[in-house]
């Protein structure tokens, strides 16, 4: 076990190299890539999947109470707890790649200071707490507003508002678990960050038996089982962060530091994690409104086909989540070769794997719908459904690992562009798309939008190309803004 103190690069037992094949670092830093790869994606594609039964544990016990107002309760309430993902992914994404540059830039020698780490973490922590107190508050006092917004009528409206409103309650536990988790895996740490997320899933089984089951507590019961399990996650992520870290790690309020170029970078790409989620909350909201005009067939159709797809989305999902680390790492300590490698051998990976997915599941398409349903209707608009969104899928995967390199490599302005270029553009393809062509305008709304979001990412992939130079530049320029102190009110 290791220590670490605040102004110090080490841990009280001895440096970790980057050449110590034991350690974490070894992948960010010279493990062969395959290697490194597979260290840090498969425990995240895992780890996603897991997480991915949330949703399913808390309905399938809310289910058994066979009350339709409690169910829809949970429904209605689903898009809460994207919200507070989001809230802590402007604190986590952003610190956390800013520390995975800072520690390449450091390891590499380009730049030193001994406290930024310690200060960004401390933002980090500090500022998804206060943002999640804050906005928890905020959405407290207007809940019954709140409540109508996401849709619950008389019937469903109280268990709506118990539910949205003890949630609510955990808000800043919520915003920290995920913030956590993030600067877990700044540091190549992928195997602790599963731990904790199958730990907080494992603990969100356990509190909805005590709490629906045994103590009837109804979604009550279900949003505190939601928020004691990610009490669990905070928990782990706070004594891994304190024990077992390579970096200087403090969680004293002290280390908060409001300085220009940790609130500037944290904030400038943490922002673009919030678009991204503020945008799909709009579009899944969109498309549902428009597909439930041509039937409860089609709507169950694209219900369908988006659990289908799901399967190679967690797949990219953690290839990219994993391979964060590694691309700002690489950015900040100026290995051009390594990083433009990274991105190659990820790429293809994405790219293998969705296009295998997507072509055998087209093969036996029919079959595998009738593993969801065996309503007539629902397969004769589903296999069309379902090969928009296979196709969408290929694209969306090499978008959303251009959108990660943009982020790891702290550029603002091509993160910002892209996580709003599918919302945006979304919007005015399904609409045009359901006026001119109907039902099939909808259906390969997204495949059109991904596509056109796909070649925006390229576009802005070969202006915004990292270099080794700026990335020298970059962690030099923060080092330095880092020990200046902020100037007094």
């Amino acid at each position: 076990m290791t220590s670490t103190t605040p102004g110090t690069n080490a841990p009280e037992n001895g440096p970790l190299h980057p050449a110590d094949s034991t350690s974490d670092l070894y992948y960010l830093a010279r493990a062969p890539l395959w290697r490194a790869l597979a260290h840090l994606c498969l425990p995240m594609i895992a780890a996603v999947s897991v997480s991915a039964v949330y949703n399913i544990i808390n309905a399938g016990f809310i289910g058994s109470l066979h009350s339709t107002p409690l169910l829809t309760a949970i429904t209605l309430g689903l898009p809460v707890l994207p919200l507070m993902m989001a809230i802590g992914g402007v604190f986590g994404v952003g610190g956390s790649t800013m520390v995975s540059r800072v520690m390449g830039a450091r390891d590499s020698g380009s730049a030193h200071d001994p406290e930024l780490i310690t200060r960004i973490v401390g933002f980090t922590i500090w500022g998804a707490i206060a943002a999640g107190v804050v906005l928890g508050a905020l959405c407290l006092v207007l809940l019954n507003p709140l409540v109508h917004l996401l849709g619950a009528d008389a019937a469903a409206f109280t268990p709506t508002a118990q539910y949205v409103g003890v949630t609510l309650a955990f808000f800043p536990v919520l915003t920290l678990a995920f913030a956590l988790e993030q600067l877990v895996r700044a540091e190549g740490a992928a195997r602790a960050s599963m731990i904790g997320m199958i730990a907080s899933v494992a603990g969100n089984l356990v509190f909805d038996v005590l709490f629906i089951l045994v103590l009837h507590g109804g979604v009550l019961g279900a949003a505190v089982a939601i928020g004691l399990s990610n009490l669990i996650a905070v928990a782990y992520y706070l004594w891994f962060l304190r024990t077992k870290s390579s970096n200087p790690i403090s969680l004293s309020p002290r280390w908060f530091s409001l300085r220009p170029a940790i609130v500037k970078e944290v904030f400038g790409v943490g922002a673009s994690e919030l678009l991204m989620s503020s945008f799909l909350i709009v579009t899944s909201l969109l498309l549902n409104n428009l597909a439930v005009h041509y039937g409860d067939a089609v709507l169950a159709a694209f219900g369908v086909s988006l659990r289908i797809v799901q399967v190679p989305e967690f797949v990219v999902m953690g290839i990219a989540l994993g391979v964060m680390p590694l691309v700002a790492y690489c950015f900040g300590a100026g290995n051009s070769a390594r990083l433009r490698a990274t991105i190659r051998r990820s790429l293809l990976a994405i790219g293998g794997i969705t296009v295998v997915f997507s072509g055998l599941v087209f093969l036996f398409r029919d079959e595998v719908f009738d593993l969801f349903s065996t309503d007539p209707a629902v397969l004769r608009v589903g296999g069309l459904i379902l090969m928009a969104q296979l196709i969408s899928t290929i694209f969306n995967g090499v978008t959303g690992l251009l959108i990660t390199v943009f982020q790891d490599t702290a550029k603002m302005r091509a993160a910002t562009i892209m996580s709003v270029a599918q919302g945006v553009l979304f919007i005015p393809v399904v609409l045009l798309g359901n006026l001119w062509f109907g039902l099939l305008g909808i259906v390969w709304a997204m495949t059109a939008t991904e596509l056109l979001t796909f070649l925006i990412a390229l576009v802005l992939y070969r202006i915004e190309r990292p270099t080794a130079a700026e990335a020298t530049a970059t962690s030099r320029g923060a080092a330095a803004d880092a020990l200046v102190p902020p100037a007094a009110p």
